[in-house]
C-alpha cells in the first residue's frame, strides 16, 4: 500500500478558504459509494467561500475544519454519488489527526434541484417563489447548501449528547443515526429561522437562511425518503419522520392527490421536532444506554408507524439483549439477526464488522448526504 502521510499532512485546505481558490488533489484513496480499494484518484476542485459564509463562520458558527468545494474535474473513482473528500480515505502508514473535511456543494445542489423539480411536478406542489428560484440557479443552491452544511457539521459534537456519535465502536440501532443526522439538520433549520428574523444580520445571510429552511424540508421529505436501500436506511427514516411529523401537525397536506405546505406555520412545527430530539438527548445523559435506545424508538414510533413484523415493536421483552463479556464491550453472545446492538452476527456470536466500507456505513459520517 502506498504511503501518502507526509503529503496528506502538508495539504491543509482549511487554512486557505478563499472563494474560487483551486486545488489539484492526487491521492491513493477509496471513495464512498465507489471503490473499497485504494486507487490513485485525482480531483480538481474549487473552494466555495462567499463573504456571508465567512461572516457566519467568524461569528456564532465557527467550523474551522469545514471546506466547501465544487468539482472542476475528476478521475473515474469520483464518477459516483459521493459528495465528500475526506482525509480518512487516503492510504497512510499511520492514522494522523484529521484537520479538515471537504464537501462537494455543487453535487449536493445539482442532486437537490433534480429531485425537487421532479417531486414538485409529480405531487403538484406549488413552490414559493424564492424556493422555485433554487431550481433555476445552481450557484444560489450551492451557497444555500454551504450554509446548511456549515451549521450541520459543527452540531455533531455540540449540545447535550448522551453518546459520541462518531465513535466507530459505538454500535447502535440504525434509528439512532436517523435521529442524530436529523438533529443536526433541524439545528441548521432552527438557526436559519433565527438568522432570517435577525434584522441586524447580513442581508445575504438572511436571504440564504430562508432558502436553507426550504432545502432542509424538501431534501429530507423527498430525496432522503425515496433514495437508497429500503433496509435500515437511517437517512430515509429521518425523512419519513419529518414528513409524518409535519403531516400530523397539520402543516403538510396530501389532499385530492396534491401536496401542499402551510409555510406560515411550518417553521414552528419543524423546530418543535428538533426540540423533542434534543430533549431525548438531554434526558438520556443519565439513562442507561439501552434505556436511551428504547426511548428513541418510542419517540420515532410515536410518529412513524413501525413495520408490523418489527421485533422492536413487540417491546423490550422480545429483544435478545446482548450478554456482555468482561473486557469486550463490543461483542455479545446472541446469534440473532435482530440483536439490538446492531452488529454483524456469525454462528457463534455477534461482532463488529471488519469490512471498512460496512464500518463506515454503520455510523454517521460528517456529511449525511454523502451516501445517496
Amino acid at each position: 500500500m502506498p504511503d501518502f502521510l507526509d503529503s496528506l499532512q502538508a495539504f491543509q485546505p482549511q487554512r486557505h478558504r478563499v472563494n474560487g481558490l483551486q486545488h489539484l488533489v492526487v491521492f491513493p484513496m477509496y471513495t464512498q459509494n465507489g471503490s473499497s480499494n485504494r486507487l490513485v484518484e485525482a480531483v480538481l476542485i474549487e473552494v466555495i467561500w462567499p463573504e456571508f459564509i465567512a461572516g457566519l463562520e467568524e461569528g456564532e458558527y465557527s467550523n474551522k475544519l469545514f471546506v466547501p468545494i465544487r468539482f472542476l474535474d475528476f478521475t473515474p473513482g469520483y464518477d459516483t454519488n459521493s459528495a465528500v473528500l475526506f482525509p480518512e480515505t487516503v492510504a497512510v502508514r499511520e492514522t494522523p489527526t484529521f484537520t479538515w473535511g471537504a464537501i462537494f456543494a455543487d453535487r449536493e445542489a445539482a442532486r437537490f434541484r433534480r429531485v425537487l423539480r421532479a417531486a414538485a411536478d409529480i405531487t403538484s406542489l406549488q413552490l414559493p417563489d424564492d424556493a422555485a428560484g433554487l431550481l433555476e440557479d445552481q450557484e444560489l443552491t450551492e451557497e444555500t447548501f454551504v450554509m446548511w452544511d456549515l451549521i450541520h457539521d459543527r452540531t455533531h459534537m455540540r449540545g447535550d449528547l448522551p453518546f459520541d456519535p462518531f465513535m466507530i465502536k459505538q454500535r447502535m440501532p440504525y434509528f439512532l443515526y436517523s435521529l442524530e443526522e436529523l438533529r443536526c439538520d433541524l439545528t441548521a433549520f432552527r438557526e436559519s429561522v433565527k438568522i432570517e428574523k435577525d434584522e441586524d444580520a447580513d442581508p445575504e445571510a438572511r436571504r440564504h437562511a430562508k432558502l436553507v429552511q426550504y432545502a432542509v424540508i424538501f431534501d429530507r421529505i423527498f430525496r432522503f425518503a425515496i433514495t437508497g436501500s429500503r433496509v435500515r436506511n437511517y437517512d430515509g427514516l429521518g425523512g419519513q419522520l419529518l414528513f409524518a411529523w409535519m403531516h400530523q401537525h397539520h402543516v403538510l397536506h396530501w389532499t385530492d392527490s396534491k401536496l401542499s405546505i402551510d409555510w406560515d406555520e411550518a417553521a414552528d412545527v419543524v423546530v418543535e421536532l428538533g426540540a423533542r430530539i434534543e430533549e431525548l438527548y438531554w434526558r438520556s445523559i443519565d439513562r442507561p444506554k439501552m434505556a436511551h435506545w428504547l426511548a428513541a424508538y418510542e419517540l420515532i414510533s410515536g410518529t412513524v408507524t413501525p413495520n408490523p413484523a418489527s421485533v422492536w415493536a413487540k417491546g423490550p421483552d422480545a429483544l435478545p439483549w446482548p450478554a456482555r463479556r468482561a473486557g469486550s464491550p463490543t461483542r455479545c453472545s446472541t446469534t440473532s439477526s435482530h440483536c439490538p446492538c446492531s452488529t454483524r452476527h456469525s454462528k457463534r456470536r455477534c461482532a463488529p464488522s471488519s469490512n471498512p466500507r460496512r464500518a463506515l456505513r454503520a455510523r454517521p459520517t460528517r456529511a449525511r448526504r454523502a451516501r445517496q
